[in-house]
């Protein structure tokens, strides 16, 4: 039986480090889970087409790379799970949140003569990580539900 000990001479008594490794084992395993299902949910919410999504809607993935970049992590040091995308490059820093949040990001784009051309624009919030994980949190009791063992 986990977090007990039957000892002869001392009785029973409660072991707590047995107990806080089974609950860490636990959480990293739950967390893991649900890391996992918000960010299948976010990425199957981006569709991949030509076309502009329309605002408050997902965004679309014109080459993939949206897609392809949403990942998450079990942090340990602060016991949580961290999901979404990863900057890809410079270029991102401010894409990103705009996307989710709405914002102003600047756009960097080069002609044939590999001239930079800088421009910023406004972006209106199409959200995909957000909605998933409040989709998905309804889902996370039961998934601790039988857990620490």
């Amino acid at each position: 039986m986990i977090g007990y000990r039957i000892n002869a001479a001392k009785g029973f008594y409660f072991d707590s480090a047995r107990v806080v490794n089974a609950t860490s084992r636990a959480e990293r395993k739950v967390l893991s889970r649900f890391g996992a299902f918000v960010r299948r949910g976010a990425r199957s919410s981006i569709r991949k087409r030509k076309a502009v999504s329309e605002p408050g809607r997902p965004p679309s993935s014109h080459a993939g790379l949206l897609k392809k970049s949403i990942f998450f992590a079990y942090e340990p040091t602060k016991q949580s799970v961290v999901i979404g995308p990863a900057r890809l490059n410079k270029t991102t820093g401010d894409a990103l949140p705009a996307l989710e949040y709405g914002g102003r990001t600047k756009i960097v784009s080069r002609n044939r003569r590999q001239q930079q051309t800088v421009r910023t624009v406004s972006i209106q919030s199409r959200p995909f990580m957000g909605p998933t994980f409040e989709r998905e949190k309804p889902k996370l009791p039961a998934m601790w539900a039988g857990s620490v063992k």
